[in-house]
């Protein structure tokens, strides 16, 4: 089988389409034909080492490789279909087409990836193509994670930071979907986009810091790493929530005091990527109240294309790669 695989840490280009063995599913896995995989800022930092929150950098280093990959197929987010099914697994099928996560197993990048029945993975999305399906799981899941957390009321002002990438752009319309009044926080380019997916208003973080606009919010979730954390939780009503994606470890301190001795709450807890969470996403997909903003799609080969794609920081929701001419 064709799998895109890196050696080294280092730039795009250590990135190589090569011919690998297909995996052999164990009794309790499910063999799936990965038809399409987003690649992602994590793929990115996973590939360079180099990550916007730095804590993390060590204990993945060990899990993952100190001085070279262990894992040698990126790939965390996929749809595609059923192969064959281990004879301890009894809710897939072969022909099943599925979308979900491999979480730290990763693999997606391959054309072909065994992975546990028990894993966050579901029937894809009847009114989705497996390129749009397989930029739900990242974005989609932690945003609900985080936005149900907040425990949303109608009509709430809810303030999303870098609200153009995979998790901003369905924080977004998850928030609409909750009635939130929604406030985008990205750059110019991105403003059309998030408008039309839902944000009532934006403010460009190039020309404008929304923390003082005299502007006050229920709910701030923000995915962006180094955020002032005391900027931030100035700019929340009494009793406003706000939701960390990309924490520093100082600021899980401070969260810690501002939820037990002032009226905020601060919450960095991390997506758990749950099964019934993704049937959530799903069924709001089907049901019209979010869908995948996909900014471009991208032949497997050119998967280092798609990782400079990503770290420009230019794109328009989600970058996916396809296994389509395979």
């Amino acid at each position: 089988m064709k799998a895109v695989e890196y050696y080294k840490y280092g730039p795009p280009d250590v990135l190589q389409l090569n011919e690998v063995e297909k995996p052999t599913p164990k009794d309790n896995e499910i063999l799936i034909k990965v038809h399409a995989a987003e690649a992602t800022k994590s793929d990115c930092e996973l590939r360079s080492f180099k990550f916007a929150v730095n804590w993390f950098w060590l204990p993945l280093r060990i899990a993952l490789g100190l001085r070279k990959p262990k894992k040698h197929i990126l790939g965390g987010y996929f749809a595609g279909e059923v192969e064959s099914v281990g004879k301890k697994v009894s809710k897939f099928n072969k022909g099943d087409q599925v979308f979900g996560s491999a979480g730290l197993r990763m693999g997606a990048y391959g054309e072909y990836m065994a992975l546990p029945g028990n894993y966050t993975i579901v029937a894809k999305p009847s009114n989705m193509t497996f390129e749009e399906a397989a930029a739900v799981p990242l974005g989609g899941l932690n945003a609900l994670h985080f936005l149900q957390k907040a425990n949303i009321q109608n009509g709430e002002k809810v303030l999303i930071n870098g609200a153009g990438g995979s998790i901003g752009t369905f924080g977004v319309m998850i928030a609409k979907s909750m009635g939130a009044m929604v406030t985008a926080v990205d750059s110019t380019i991105k403003e059309e986009m998030l408008r039309r997916i839902g944000a009532d208003h934006f403010f460009d973080y190039t020309k404008e810091d929304f923390t003082k606009s005299g502007q006050t919010y229920d709910v701030i979730f923000d995915m962006v790493a180094g955020s002032s954390y005391s900027k931030c939780v100035k700019t929340l009503s009494p009793k406003g929530r706000y939701l960390m994606a990309n924490p520093r470890l100082v600021d899980m301190v401070r969260s810690i005091m501002s939820s037990t001795f002032t009226d905020k709450t601060a919450v960095f807890a991390f997506a758990g990527e749950k099964e019934e969470e993704l049937l959530a996403l799903k069924e709001m997909i089907e049901g019209g109240k979010i869908e995948s903003i996909i900014d471009k799609i991208y032949p497997i080969e050119q998967a280092a294309e798609a990782h400079r794609r990503v770290e420009t920081e230019q794109r328009l929701g989600p970058v996916v790669l396809s296994f389509k001419n395979i």
